[in-house]
């Protein structure tokens, strides 16, 4: 209650924008709601509030359709590894969650026939249709996907069934291709998507990479996870030569590092040695982040105040921050392909792994 009605005009927006069921929950609600505030104080012949450029920026395009998020462009994101326990899931799931806790609209897409994404965010496997049924029966991916905990993050869930797509793609037509066909329909109604690859180079992650505009690449800090990276890094060259041209690393990030040993400064210097694109963030070793996925929830809800959390919430504010920078100069570049950033390093490696 103010000269401006400004708190009257939040309060009727908010409790209107929440029974529309938005599907960012009160935070998107309270966000809309400050903007209608924000241009009552404007009409009231006050200073505008800071706020309002921001909301409005968030929430208007030049095309006339909704944007939301600060992310202007929909950018589909493969986390790839062929080796496993790499914290691969655990980088998508934090990745997905840290995003839409930022106003984004996020879809995860469980590629993995072992289900750990769908495990960790509380969705039991084998309770209904799946991936499976998307890339081998045809299915639209829209009809499948299922709503989280986490506002504004929704899941495309797996089961074990997708176990058997990679004998059954072998044989059909156009099959590096079905992710991609079946991502497009669903791209527009999201800020980011990821992908969540099998601990593989098999079909599944082909498919993957060729319906994505960039790649995550995991990399524990011990020696061994060093060896496949070449072979990734090559089997990413090669889809983009055959698949994907556009297709680009966004980075290398460095997960289960222990500061107590030499073994993992050795592998971090190394890895950035090697790939100029490894991100500055560098996840820790934490057994929180090993507990989370029992419990059905993101690291960020079950305890965000952990070294892990934290440290995926700097990577994500990273990650946001470098795609910004994208969007930002693809627009000014002109129609260039999204996920391509005029030159930026690719990450490729400079000999050896």
């Amino acid at each position: 209650m103010d000269a401006t009605g400004a708190g009257d005009v939040f309060a009727a927006a908010f409790i209107l924008a929440l029974a529309a069921t938005l599907p960012g929950g009160a935070a998107e609600a309270a966000a809309l709601a400050a903007c209608f505030a924000a241009a009552s104080v404007e009409r009231a012949g006050l200073e505008p509030l800071p706020l309002r450029t921001e909301i409005e920026r968030r929430y208007a395009s030049t095309d006339g359709q909704q944007r939301r998020g600060t992310v202007h462009v929909s950018v589909v994101i493969a986390v790839a590894n062929q080796k496993g326990g790499v914290g691969k899931t655990t980088t998508a799931v934090s990745i997905a969650a840290g995003a839409a806790a930022r106003g984004l609209r996020v879809l995860l897409i469980d590629a993995d026939p072992q289900a750990n994404s769908s495990s960790a965010l509380g969705v039991r496997p084998d309770a209904g249709a799946g991936l499976y049924e998307v890339l081998i029966e045809d299915r639209p991916l829209a009809e499948v996907v299922v709503a989280t905990e986490t506002p504004g993050l929704w899941l495309a869930p797996t089961t074990s069934a997708l176990a058997g797509a990679e004998v059954e793609l072998v044989t059909s037509m156009a099959r590096e291709y079905r992710m991609r066909r079946v991502l497009e329909p669903v791209r527009a109604a999201h800020d980011l998507l990821l992908i969540d690859c099998p601990p593989s180079l098999g079909l599944l992650t082909v498919n993957a990479l060729a319906g994505a505009d960039e790649v995550i690449v995991p990399v524990q800090c011990e020696y061994l996870a060093l060896e496949g990276l070449g072979q990734l890094a090559h089997t990413i060259e090669l889809v983009r030569a055959n698949l994907n041209p556009p297709l680009r690393l966004r980075g290398v990030l460095l997960t289960m590092f222990d500061a107590r040993t030499n073994l993992g400064r050795q592998v971090q210097d190394q890895v950035r040695r090697h790939f100029d694109s490894t991100f500055e963030t560098v996840i820790p070793r934490s057994v929180r982040l090993a507990e989370a996925p029992s419990h059905g929830v993101p690291i960020q809800l079950y305890d965000p105040l952990s070294a892990g959390a934290l440290a995926y919430e700097r990577l994500v504010d990273e990650l946001l921050a470098q795609l910004r920078e994208t969007a930002s100069a693809s627009a000014a570049a002109g129609p260039v392909g999204v996920g391509h950033r005029a030159g930026a390093h690719t990450g490729e490696a400079d000999g050896g792994s």
